[in-house]
């Protein structure tokens, strides 16, 4: 049995399996492609002299308990463990060293839920009522108004082109996770920004360009900088802690289900491919209706000032 020592030598030369699957991964989107040579560099860092191809169940077990001992969460663990899995599906359909995966039935530990944060109704309508007429005003609105109105990632906000986007439908096409294709409403506030902005673009954005979002040189804005764009605007609007893009999905997300109950419209709004994904926000729903009867109940009123 291979023994995975704690780290690898810094003389070791390269893995010529690994950059094979650097290769192979070449048409990968560029996000996917650094996360899953990071990861698998983690795993030939674990294994050392020892010929990443030979590694073992056992290996691959021992090495996600070193990890988590390390202080991994069981989120991070089985992110990598699907990058492992990749990795060890090439060497088995295309570079033809292994035999068996060695990933297989393996799961990484679980970690405690998480439930995500959101903005209070209130909150979200302070953060998107962006003040000015100037161009870079119009598109913070616009920009603000959608991710709050359809609940798009982040993703899908920065890829957004100009013709996947129909303001006399109400309508935006979005390609999510898996490539997977779907129509999301647009809100009649988020259509009006949207309308506003379009118009003043063209100030800034050569006729060339397809983003629905760019940047003052006139280029498509990137998810950095739209993750440091919502930020600022939090802080200039007067919100008392940090905004991030997923925040407004969340935020999205949970105020439809306090307002439909409708967890498979969520579903699918959301571009889950399963049903467990979504139902974290009926969790959401749970703490806002907890809060709305322990402000307004009178028994639990009275329980409180007997404290």
């Amino acid at each position: 049995m291979t023994k995975l020592p704690a780290t690898r030598s810094a003389e070791s030369k390269p893995d010529a399996r690994v950059e094979a699957f650097a290769r192979h991964l070449a048409s990968a989107p560029a996000h996917t492609r650094n996360a899953y040579l990071r990861d698998v560099n983690v795993l030939t860092s674990l294994a050392g002299a020892s010929d990443v191809a030979t590694l073992t169940r056992a290996d691959i077990a021992r090495a996600l308990a070193t990890l988590h001992g390390r202080g991994l969460s069981g989120r991070s663990l089985a992110r990598m463990l699907s990058a492992w899995r990749a990795f060890f599906k090439f060497l088995l359909e295309r570079d033809g060293s292994r035999r068996a995966d060695p990933c297989a039935g393996l799961k990484a530990p679980k970690s405690a839920r998480r439930l995500p944060s959101a903005l209070t109704p209130d909150e979200a309508a302070k953060l998107v009522t962006i003040e000015g007429d100037g161009v870079l005003a119009l598109r913070d609105r616009a920009l603000l108004e959608l991710a709050y109105s359809s609940g798009l990632r982040l993703a899908e906000l920065a890829a957004l082109d100009c013709d996947r986007l129909d303001l006399d439908t109400c309508e935006v096409k979005v390609l999510g996770k898996g490539s997977k294709e779907r129509i999301v409403p647009v809100g009649r506030s988020a259509q009006h920004a949207l309308q506003a902005w379009l118009r003043a673009r063209g100030a800034i954005t050569p006729s060339t360009e397809r983003a629905v979002f760019t940047t003052q040189r006139g280029t498509r804005l990137s998810p950095r900088a739209i993750e440091r764009r919502l930020a600022t605007l939090a802080v200039v609007q007067g919100l008392d802690r940090h905004v991030h893009p997923h925040m407004l999905r969340h935020s999205f997300a949970s105020h439809v289900l306090q307002s439909s109950g409708d967890l498979r419209a969520v579903q699918e709004l959301l571009g889950h491919a399963s049903i467990a994904s979504t139902q974290v926000y009926t969790h959401l729903d749970y703490q806002y209706l907890a809060k709305a009867y322990d402000a307004a109940h009178p028994r639990a009123r009275k329980q409180r000032r007997g404290k």
